[in-house]
């Protein structure tokens, strides 16, 4: 018999010999098992779980800092400060740590012992139940159980989120890092931007880079009506607008033509200043007359729209809902809505707008923090009263009148899609100039706040998108003259806490599930096919299953890639842009790379020499630029360079129409950039630094270009089909939450 086996037989009769006095000394009948952490999550409907592969269970970091269960009176943590379950007292088994013993648990209840034993380096520990034990949880229907570190999460940036947050991170049993951290922690939670904080090189931040000056309302703006030049009809949801002070002549003009023609017709306007937020500036005219502009260096920048006549009304009121939307990445991308959202009602019964009436806000305008003030505002508990409830009451008030809500909350469905893919590509822009591919950084997920108005006929119009959605939890109340104090708000709680919670689980950094992505050709974003596993129907934990709900976050992104795939012709415009941008973290394609872009797609001729090229590209540079006196922004920018391709197209491909056209030349320009192109545009970003070298062309993917002035008017117009836009400042930051 070898020395091997003879110590091995010794370890044996030790155990069995401490199973045997356990069970003499009464152990108590309930089994101590570590429990799993939440977010490693199941779904309680057997039949939309997904099975569990044995490395699940493999070996995992001890959880270190306070325990996340209440320890019973026998119960001994272990030097991490961990429970381990029933540990054998030291005298039983000396230097448990030693890899020459293994670590024993008691199961109570069974007299059996789990056993483990330690890594040479101390910080892992694999425990493995005995045959028995397994078979017995097999047949009960039980998984094996493990326990594993707390995920951990920075708040010290998350400023008026916090309340909200804390609720989250302890219904979730993670660990809360209220004033930082030295080491790296999973989760990054912002205030305002994804540059709260600077030197972030791991884990994953709650904010993308360039988010903030994106959603921007000249921007937004600006994104969407490219979109609407290709695709008037999908794109339709979004009013009528002109950017000022660059349109304003335009808009003068239009107005004017329009109430020529028919005297009767006087159209109100809604004007809304870039920066503003809160209702802030927000102001109604009816004549371009009226518009409060500075002129001058001075003057700010502004959108105006047209106003919305007839609203739906409840109660003889406008309302507005405030849906919130999680982008869990960009590439893939991955777009989430919650399925429940808020209601802000106005306070005073609303009137179509008139000359009389243009100043009352209070009807007009739905805004909470203009709504606050008035003196008809209604604080309630309830989620169906009160001037501020929730989404699901009111749909519910809608169909109890015999509404189709399920054809309402597509139409909702089809508008954020439809607007995420509009702001996408330039975003990408924004990430490859913050966050340089080959440098190590965090990934990238943001809740975003989308505020849309239901028409009298039930058509949902989207009025703005928020960056910093207010994820506040309670409300300031007078409760003594005088005296104000922040109470509960019931109804903002059971929204807000159940969107960050399930949202923090989606991005648990531990239960990490893969995403099969295929392309079936380079650069072509319409074959793309996103086949995610669904999170509402992964493994679940036991505690998670009792204490939690379901996922109130329902995937509508790459699920119906199919219906939406065809819209993202901005983004394959995008790399193109990104692939000549030559220079890491730049922003702009300068001179030399745009004559390279076009001798390397082979868009010159006789009829369009270099030379023609390079006034090509002054004339549409020179009407961009300036707005920024910064060096960084000299070139073309994406806008610019989208502009430049619809020129294109339309030189080469005269007689067809803008959308063809413009899928024609991206075709001819991929077939020329060859299969280079197709491997790097099927690599993952998800907005990651650590990013190799190779793949620096894809990692970002402008979008957004020049949205000026309807555009088939000046390019009817004019063959050098002018925009009058500015491109809007890289270096903004947005301070305020809406």
């Amino acid at each position: 018999m070898s020395d091997r086996y003879g110590n091995v037989r010794v370890q044996v009769e030790q155990m069995k010999s401490l199973g045997d006095n356990a069970e003499k000394g009464g152990v108590d009948t309930e089994e101590r098992l570590p429990v799993s952490s939440p977010s490693v999550s199941a779904s309680p409907d057997p039949s939309s779980s997904v099975p569990t592969d044995a490395s699940s269970f493999s070996d995992i970091p001890k959880q270190r800092g306070k325990s996340r269960s209440r320890p019973g009176k026998d119960d001994k943590p272990d030097s991490d400060g961990s429970l381990l379950g029933s540990v054998v007292p030291a005298p039983a088994v000396k230097n448990l740590r030693s890899p020459e013993y293994a670590q024993t648990l008691l199961i109570k209840g069974t007299g059996k012992i789990l056993q483990g034993k330690s890594e040479p380096n101390g910080n892992y520990l694999t425990i493995h139940a005995s045959k028995k034990v397994q078979e017995t949880r097999r047949e009960d229907g039980l998984k094996p159980s493990r326990k594993r570190r707390p995920v951990t999460v920075d708040t010290s940036k998350a400023k008026t989120s916090l309340e909200a947050l804390k609720l989250s991170i302890k219904q979730l049993k993670w660990k809360e890092f209220p004033m930082g951290r030295r080491a790296a922690c999973d989760i990054y939670w912002h205030g305002v931007s994804f540059h709260d904080n600077e030197n972030i090189v791991s884990g994953q931040v709650n904010k993308f880079p360039g988010m903030v000056e994106m959603l921007r309302k000249v921007n937004l703006s600006r994104a969407v009506r490219t979109l609407q030049e290709l695709f008037p009809e999908e794109y339709d949801f979004y009013p009528r607008s002109w950017i000022l002070p660059e349109e304003y002549q335009q808009f003068s003009t239009q107005i004017r033509m329009v109430k020529e023609n028919d005297a009767a017709v006087n159209p109100t306007f809604i004007v809304k200043p870039d920066g503003g937020s809160q209702g802030d500036g927000i102001y109604l005219i009816r004549d371009p007359s009226d518009l409060k502009l500075m002129v001058g260096s001075h003057a700010k920048q502004a959108v105006v729209q047209e106003y919305i006549p007839k609203p739906l009304l409840i109660d003889k009121l406008k309302f507005d809902i405030r849906l919130y939307v999680l982008i869990k990445s960009m590439e893939p991308l991955e777009i989430y809505i919650a399925k429940e959202g808020l209601t802000r009602f106005c306070t005073e019964p609303y009137q179509e707008p008139s000359q009389k009436n243009l100043s009352h806000v209070f009807m007009h305008l739905t805004n909470y923090s203009l709504n606050v003030h008035s003196g008809n505002f209604v604080h309630s508990d309830s989620q169906s009263t009160g001037s501020k409830r929730t989404l699901s009451s009111v749909l519910y008030r809608l169909a109890a009148k015999g509404v189709d809500i399920k054809r309402v909350w597509s139409d909702i469905i089809a508008l954020v899609i439809k607007t995420v893919i509009a702001v996408v590509p330039e975003l990408r822009v924004y990430y490859q100039a913050d966050i340089p591919p080959g440098k190590p950084g965090p990934t990238c997920f943001q809740i975003l706040g989308f505020d849309i108005l239901l028409m009298k006929n039930l058509k949902p119009v989207l009025l703005e998108v928020n960056s910093n959605p207010s994820m506040r939890i309670e409300h300031e109340q007078e409760v003594a003259p005088g005296v104000f104090e922040y109470v509960p708000s019931p109804v903002d709680e059971e929204v807000k806490v159940g969107v960050i919670r399930d949202t923090l689980r989606l991005m648990d950094p531990l239960n990490k599930k893969p995403t099969i992505t295929s392309q079936a050709r380079g650069g072509g974003y319409e074959h793309m096919e996103d086949i995610p596993l669904d999170p509402e129907s992964q493994g679940r934990s036991p505690d998670e299953m009792g204490n939690l709900p379901s996922l109130c976050l329902k995937q509508v992104y790459p699920k119906y890639t199919k219906q939406f795939n065809y819209l993202r012709l901005v983004e394959r415009i995008a790399a193109l842009f990104i692939r000549f941008l030559g220079v890491k973290g730049n922003m702009r394609l300068g001179p030399t790379a745009f004559r390279t872009f076009i001798r390397t797609c082979k868009l010159s001729n006789s009829n369009f020499t270099m030379a023609s090229v390079d006034i090509l590209y002054i004339d549409i540079t020179r009407r961009w630029s300036g707005a920024v006196p910064d060096s960084r922004e000299a070139g073309m920018g994406l806008q610019a360079f989208v502009e430049a391709f619809f020129y294109l197209a339309g030189r080469r491909f005269k007689s067809l129409v803008l959308k063809e056209q413009v899928v024609s030349l991206l075709e001819l320009c991929e077939a020329q950039l060859g299969p280079q192109l197709s491997v790097e545009d099927r690599r993952s970003l998800s907005c990651s630094r650590a990013l190799p070298r190779s793949i620096k062309t894809q990692s970002v993917c402008l979008t957004n270009p020049r949205l000026n002035s309807p555009a088939p008017q000046r390019r009817a117009a004019s063959q050098d089909y002018r925009l009058h836009a500015r491109p809007k400042p890289r270096t903004l930051r947005a301070n305020v939450e809406n």
